[in-house]
Order: structure tokens, then sequence, then C-alpha cells
């Protein structure tokens, strides 16, 4: 079991609204992560080391939660809340511990909308909670006319292949068991997508493995797709840069010399390749009529 800590603050406020994921406010109920995803953009910060055995429970994070977001409601400072933004709400221990629901029923009855950001199908066991907060919460003035949910669920992919997944995010649920718990998400009539982020250049950036992806998704629904390139970061032995090039080197050796081109300049590929990846999931998203936005603009609720 991790080591359970207390908490004074668990409400981020973000500076700028994310265009992609809509974040006015971020929680985290753990810290560290056993799905131990080598690319994790958390590693390279002090955050990053030893990520799956320093996980750590905040304990009351319920009660300041509660305090922070009565204060917020009073001033009708209503937004999104995201979970979560440094590591996932439902890693394993979630099963036992329940904070992420502890913090679903806190967020329902303070009316503020949510939402999830996870590589875990646990999140199907909180779709009641989900149901009253995506009927009851209040939006923020400036997304009531273009977003007509309050509980958005979004499934992060870097591939759909088992045997690729397990050598990047060996600790994180196979992308079979997502995929059918993205299927009982839209079943349920949540707005849910995609988060293709990251994906791994000469690895699942390919035109085959891009096709298979989007394919994928269109036929089990998803409303949405967010692509985005790798970034790596540090050169300590436990920051992504190193992990990763220590995977590649094991299990792609003959990309080794690539990777080490294409991030010579920084921690993330260079704009030749971030132009032509961004074209090609464009022409994909069009073609199997998966948007880059989590709501259309053109045809949303008013």
């Amino acid at each position: 079991m991790p080591e359970k800590i207390l908490v004074k603050s668990v409400l981020n406020k973000t500076r700028k609204r994310d265009s992609w994921f809509l974040d006015d406010y971020t929680v985290n109920p753990y810290s560290g992560c056993s799905f131990n995803c080598l690319y994790c953009y958390i590693r390279g910060s002090k955050y990053g080391t030893h990520m799956e055995e320093r996980l750590r429970a905040k304990d009351n994070v319920a009660d300041v939660l509660h305090k922070q977001l009565r204060n917020r409601a009073k001033r009708k400072e209503y937004g999104i809340i995201v979970l979560s933004s440094a590591t996932d709400p439902y890693l394993q221990i979630e099963k036992e511990l329940g904070l992420t629901r502890q913090i679903l029923e806190v967020i329902l009855h303070h009316r503020f909308p949510v939402h999830i950001i996870t590589k875990s199908a646990l999140v199907t066991r909180d779709f009641d909670l989900l149901k009253r907060i995506d009927e009851h919460s209040i939006l923020p003035d400036n997304l009531q006319s273009v977003l007509g949910h309050r509980a958005i669920i979004t499934f992060s992919f870097s591939t759909v292949v088992e045997e690729i997944a397990r050598i990047f995010e060996p600790g994180a649920t196979p992308p079979a068991r997502r995929l059918e718990a993205v299927e009982k998400t839209l079943s349920a009539g949540f707005l849910s997508g995609i988060s293709m982020m990251p994906l791994l250049p000469y690895i699942t950036d390919g035109s085959d493995h891009l096709e298979k992806m989007f394919k994928t998704f269109h036929e089990i629904g998803a409303q949405y797709v967010l692509p985005a390139s790798l970034t790596l970061f540090g050169s300590g032995e436990h920051d992504s840069k190193t992990l990763m090039f220590q995977a590649i080197n094991k299990h792609y050796p003959h990309l080794e010399e690539k990777y080490r081109q294409l991030f010579s300049l920084g921690f993330q590929p260079n704009w030749n390749y971030r132009t032509g990846l961004e074209r090609l999931t464009k022409e994909l998203g069009i073609r199997y009529h998966l948007r880059n936005t989590l709501y259309d603009s053109h045809n949303a609720r008013h």
C-alpha cells in the first residue's frame, strides 16, 4: 500500500484553460504513478523519480477539496476540473482507497463540471456519480453555448497493440480492456474520446499504425481524437529521455540513431516531423469523422 499523507491544498487553478482539455482546475488524489509509462512527461522533474515506488495517497483530499470548492462556488468561479494532471486518477490502489470516488462526490456536491483523463477501465465504476455531475453541474459562462456536457471522459492511448504497450506502459491497463471501457462509456451517453498522446516516433506514428488506430476508434464510436507527438525530458537515470532511449536500444535498436537525431535539438522532435505528423493525423481525422477538439462548435447545443 502507498504511504498516506495529509495535504493543505489539492485544487490547482490553471493560468489559462487548455484548448484541448478545457482545464480550469486540476486535482491529483495521488502522487507518483504505478502505471510506470516510460514516456511520462512528469519524469524529468522532481516528481518523476521512482514514480511507481514513491506512490502516495492524499488521505484528506476530500475534506480539503470540499473547503476549496465551497469558497470557489460562493464566488461562482465554476470551471472544469481535470482529474488528473500529474498521475492517473484510477490507479490500481483506487479500488481499495476510493479517493477519486470521494473527490467526485465533493465535485457533485458543489456542482463543478469534470474531465476525467485515464488509462484505466476502473472509471466505469463511477458512472453513477459522473451521470449526476453531467446532469447537475454548472459550466463556466463562456462554455455554456458550445459544450453540451458537464462530465467528459477521455481515454489515453499511445498504441492499440498489446506488445508495444507492454514495453512502454507496463503497469497500465492493456489497450484491449481500455477499448472496452471506451465503448461502455459511449454507450452510457457520456462525451468521450481519445487522447492519442504521445505517439511514438517510427513505432506508432506510421501511416499503417495510425490508420489502424483511427479505424479502431471510429468503429467503437469515439467522438474525438487528440493526437500529439512524444516529448522527452532530462538526462538522469529515472528521466523519460533516458528510460525511452534504453527501451529503444533494447527493443528497437535499429531506431536508436533516428531517435538521437530527432531529439538532438531539445525535448521535442524537430519542426518537420511535428508538422508532418499533424498533417497526417488531420487527414485521418477527416477520413474517419473524428474531430480534434472536445466539441464541435458548429453543432454544439445552445
